[in-house]
């Protein structure tokens, strides 16, 4: 039996949740907040499996909630919201960065008909994360991104080039993602292709959000368009993502891998065709499998590849599959992840490739 407390200021949307959640026997709703003040009593006495967060909450918003909790009494965390203000979406992610670990639209209302779909995801959601061990997150000031460090990787190719880097995430991975971006020089030489599995909605926020730190433009993926470097390129909601000769991206509705759409094993296909040896891809914190398989074809075809290290993951599905698999070259935290891709690309430039 998961126990859930939810915590969300609207006494509407407050039911809506405890009905979705009560009515499945493996969840029981043992409390509710009102605010952020009343969620961090409630955790320290409840000891609840998960919590359902709201952001936009009076006296205490869900993000210092969650920078609370997760300083003291750490426990998986869900943020539920209902708003498309920028504010409220980059916030967040923000509470992603201090210890959430997902984040999803509202449910729809009894009769909406898309009532059960997201009711469903609430549910499956809920569940996956009580199984996440969360640890402590100690107090800090500000975000510090350790600068990129030069130093020997002990790369096999000395011709090792950059023409492309691909990225999957999933889980844990927008913190990931921006220690990564955050790291890398404005004069990158290569496009960079993203995928984060992410409920349907946030994307934008994502972007915008990662762009507050990262020197480097950043785009919501468009079909058709010509990757150029130093540009950071993300894959929409419910499309596909692939890159085709000559540079171009495209997105296609082709079914769902591993049941996902954006999928991460779609894109590294590609790159590998069109790409081969003269790419970087790696495997960021997330559940599942997803790119795993299709990361060993980069590596057996000469590309740099790299799995996000254990200790750093949130979840270590994702690059714990790919080292299984023996997949990644290298095995790495994000911050180090930034120092091997600026050091590839400085390489690159002394070689004139």
């Amino acid at each position: 039996m998961i126990k859930v407390l939810i915590v969300e200021d609207s006494p509407v949307v407050r039911t809506l949740l405890m009905h979705i959640l009560g009515s499945d026997p493996g969840i029981r709703v043992i409390g509710m907040a009102h605010d952020g003040e009343e969620a961090v009593e409630a955790v320290s006495h409840h000891r609840p499996d998960v919590i359902t967060m709201d952001i936009h909450m009076p006296r205490m918003n869900g993000l210092e909630a969650t920078r609370r909790i997760m300083e003291t009494s750490p426990t998986p965390i869900v943020i539920v919201s209902g708003s498309e203000n920028t504010w409220e979406v980059v916030t967040t992610f923000d509470a992603v960065d201090a210890g959430a670990l997902a984040m999803l639209r509202r449910p729809a209302g009894i009769g909406h008909p898309e009532h059960e779909a997201t009711a469903r995801e609430l549910v499956q959601t809920v569940k996956l994360m009580s199984e996440v061990k969360v640890v402590r997150r100690w107090p800090r000031t500000k975000r510090e991104v350790p600068a990129p460090r030069p130093a020997k990787m002990g790369l096999t190719r000395e011709s090792a080039q950059v023409r492309i880097v691909a990225i999957g995430a999933s889980t844990g991975g927008p913190p990931a993602l921006h220690t990564i971006l955050a790291g890398l020089p404005k004069e990158f030489p290569a496009p960079l292709m993203i995928v984060q599995h992410i409920a349907a909605g946030f994307v934008h926020g994502l972007i915008d959000w990662l762009s507050r730190s990262c020197l480097l433009p950043m785009h919501l993926a468009a079909h058709g368009q010509l990757v150029l470097p130093g540009h950071v390129y993300i894959a929409p909601d419910e499309y596909q993502m692939k890159i085709e000769r000559g540079g171009k991206i495209a997105l296609t509705r082709d079914p769902p891998e591993h049941g996902l759409r954006p999928s991460v094993s779609y894109l590294f296909r590609s790159i590998a065709e069109i790409y081969g040896c003269d790419a970087v891809a790696g495997l960021l914190t997330g559940m599942g499998c997803d790119g795993a398989e299709e990361l060993k074809l980069l590596k057996d075809q000469g590309a740099v590849t790299f799995a996000q290290d254990k200790d750093s993951s949130v979840v270590h599905g994702m690059p714990g599959e790919a080292i299984r698999l023996d997949a990644a070259m290298l095995i790495l935290p994000p911050e180090k992840i930034a120092a091997v891709l600026t050091n590839l690309a400085n390489h690159r430039g002394k070689n004139g490739a």
